[in-house]
């Protein structure tokens, strides 16, 4: 497996399970397949709402079947001999620890949080056409937390300034709020390939670390 050769194959997010089946972080594919390749880990395959457990020995077997009648709905990665299809899930099998429960307060969580959104304006952009904007600034008390951080578009910061939403004669689209869990993860379940993720990710209570 030292030839895998696609990048976008190995650039694929892979949901890490600890022993106990928690759901305790999100790793790129080429991380996977090097804790699968060490027997540090194995696939989970969610199949018909039922889950299957496979050694990299018997995955490889499969992903020959995938490859010649699911060959749409996977991503696979190359060899020297064959195609592999890329897990969406792996559980280490030797590690208990729990997830930790808390959200990180950085920029990448918080424009997920917000879906790329403006807060004022409610038009989506992109994150290098977005800014973080303290909702109270500053300059008058606020903190940077997540209640009073939002993203917002360079004109609607601009006309802002440094004034409360109130002060600018401006609302905000929703109150922001600290997320239960990292907000990228439900970005990423917007898409089917990441649907089984679903599976081990309990909305109430557990949060995923990515790193």
């Amino acid at each position: 497996m030292s030839r895998a050769a696609p990048i976008s194959g190995l650039s694929c997010n892979v949901l890490v399970l600890n022993r106990l089946y928690m759901a305790i972080r999100v790793v790129s594919a080429a991380r996977a397949f090097s804790l699968l390749s060490r027997s540090r880990a194995e696939v989970i395959s969610v199949e018909n709402g039922s889950y299957f457990n496979y050694t990299i020995e018997s995955w490889i077997e499969i992903s020959q079947l995938k490859a010649q009648f699911e060959r749409e709905t996977h991503d696979f990665v190359r060899t020297v001999r064959c195609e592999i299809a890329v897990p969406r899930i792996i559980r280490l099998l030797g590690y208990d620890r729990l997830p930790k429960q808390d959200v990180k307060l950085n920029r990448r969580n918080i424009y997920a949080r917000d879906s790329g959104t403006c807060q004022y304006c409610g038009k989506r952009f992109p994150s290098s056409e977005l800014s973080l904007d303290h909702v109270v600034p500053r300059s008058l008390g606020g903190k940077t937390v997540w209640e009073n951080l939002v993203c917002a578009c360079v004109y609607c910061n601009a006309r802002k300034g440094g004034r409360t939403p109130h002060q600018a004669n401006m609302h905000l689209m929703r109150l922001p709020v600290k997320p239960k869990r990292n907000p990228v993860i439900n970005v990423r379940l917007g898409s089917d390939k990441y649907s089984s993720w679903q599976h081990f990710l309990d909305h109430a209570y557990w949060s995923v670390e990515l790193k």
